[in-house]
């Protein structure tokens, strides 16, 4: 089993780069669909905070299936949210 701090780390740096490619967005489109990428950020802090939540009151008994779960809904998360960025990038 991975540290705790490892696993902190690997959510604040998927989730950072998806909040980083919102305001990445932001800058290039001044203006366009900018509540949409705010509503991203606001997601991506909210699951943030629920796998943070989630790591610091884990199972103890089963640690290694708590820890799995966790590992495959920030993966799955985190692309959800950039499949939604990549949403906003397409022309209409």
């Amino acid at each position: 089993m991975a540290s705790l701090r490892v696993i902190k780390k690997d959510i604040d740096y998927l989730l950072t780069e998806v909040i980083s490619d919102c305001w990445t967005f932001m800058y290039f489109n001044q203006g366009k669909k900018e509540d949409q990428a705010v509503e991203i950020i606001t997601s991506a802090v909210d699951f943030r905070n629920d796998l943070y939540n989630r790591v610091n009151h884990y199972d103890k008994k089963n640690a290694r299936k708590a820890f799995k779960e966790i590992n495959m809904d920030l993966l799955k998360g985190v692309d959800d949210l950039f499949v939604r960025i990549s949403k906003l990038t397409e022309a209409k």
